[in-house]
């Protein structure tokens, strides 16, 4: 894919671009929003960009990709770049957006690296980076065609319903009145709302549960402050959004999807609110038929936190061969485990395929313990929502 002389220069600089990309992809994102504002106004995540998460996901899919091509130049990382496209166009991202990044992406690089940024070493990571920008291109393309090309569309919520103290699902209706397409259980939507100051910002949700027919259904959490940004979009939706009100949604996206048959063993771990995923997982399996052992697999930190506990119950129940573990920090009922989610008393049948959601060291943890247990590491998939900082680390 990279030719021979890039390849030469890429392989020489790696290192020096890889231990300057904190500085470079800093200075990227100021530049590109002093000239464009209206991006982090509408497009990108301020709370992300707040922490300087966005930053360090660039730099590292940026280094996995470079260093992909030099170690295994007749394959594309075709993993990663699905997980960045489906995330790309459930944002509406644009070919013409990949001409801005590229503008003041490379002005930052010239500028961190000053003079080593020869003719030549610029024309190396050029290279690179439309091998990656054209890669993705096309597979947004591929995307957009399969969902009818349209990225935003207006729904109604017919029913907001609270969970726990911070978790509120919203079940929703196209306010044209027109068909739903189909999703995959895994799969998320964007939801793009107006804030008080005019801004349209962006989030990812799973799609839960079994929602009736032409009907989304998706659960937020509230997202308070803490060592971080409190979450704009989820108190938006908390504070504001009612029965009756819309809301835009993109059609539906994400890679993180039931790839299996009847005869394969699965496991679906999560924590937090990245049970809604999981949830939506067995209502499809309940209604497929599966007759294979399912592993149920949830920590939070109290029942009362669990979201969607019923429906997490409810559908494993519904299945002839399931078993279900819930760990919780505190109040732990009779049935199950006090403490964080431990895998060591549960047993994980030869041939499981393995579907975690929830906070990173949570699925670090989890695919550790598998990995333990003999689950091929190619039978571990995960979702990470927001900024993914462990995909360049894990292949």
């Amino acid at each position: 894919m990279l030719s021979e002389q890039s390849a030469a220069v890429v392989r020489a600089t790696l290192p020096a671009v890889g231990a300057s990309l904190g500085e470079i992809t800093e200075r990227f994102y100021a530049g590109m929003f002093a000239a464009r504002p209206e991006l982090l106004r509408d497009l990108f995540n301020r709370g992300n960009q707040a922490a300087g998460t966005q930053r360090q996901a660039l730099a590292g899919s940026i280094a996995a990709f470079a260093t992909h091509l030099l170690d295994h130049p007749d394959q594309r990382p075709d993993a990663m770049l699905g997980r960045i496209a489906h995330k790309h166009a459930s944002l509406g991202i644009t070919p013409e957006q990949y001409e801005i990044v590229h503008e003041h992406l490379f002005a930052a690089i010239a500028d961190v690296l000053g003079e080593a940024v020869t003719p030549e070493v610029a024309a190396a990571w050029d290279e690179v980076y439309w091998l990656m920008a054209n890669a993705l291109i096309a597979v947004e393309k591929r995307l957009y065609e399969e969902r009818g090309g349209r990225t935003w569309r207006t729904w109604e919520v017919v029913e907001r319903v609270r969970e726990t103290a911070d978790v509120v699902t919203f079940r929703l209706r196209p306010a044209d009145g027109g068909p739903v397409r189909d999703f995959r259980a895994g799969q998320y939507v964007s939801v793009r709302v107006t804030l008080a100051d005019g801004a349209r910002q962006i989030r990812q949700y799973s799609l839960s549960g079994a929602p009736g027919p032409d009907e989304r259904q998706f659960s937020v959490k509230r997202v308070h402050g803490g060592s971080g940004p409190e979450g704009e979009v989820s108190h938006h939706l908390h504070a504001r959004v009612r029965a009756g009100d819309t809301l835009e949604l993109s059609e539906a996206y994400g890679d993180l999807v039931l790839d299996t048959d009847a005869g394969t063993p699965l496991l679906l771990a999560s924590a937090g609110i990245g049970v809604t995923p999981m949830t939506a997982m067995l209502a499809h399996l309940a209604d497929s038929g599966h007759r294979a052992p399912v592993t149920v697999v949830h920590g939070d930190r109290s029942p009362a936190d669990h979201a969607l506990r019923a429906d997490h119950e409810a559908y494993a129940a519904k299945l002839p061969d399931s078993a279900v573990h819930f760990w919780y920090e505190q109040d732990t009922p009779a049935g199950a485990h006090t403490g964080y989610v431990d895998l060591a008393g549960v047993s994980v049948a030869p041939g499981t395929r393995a579907y975690l959601c929830g906070p990173l060291p949570f699925m670090r943890a989890m695919r550790e313990q598998l990995i333990g247990k003999g689950v091929a590491p190619a039978d571990i998939h995960y979702e990470v929502f927001g900024p993914d900082l462990w995909l360049a680390q894990q292949g």
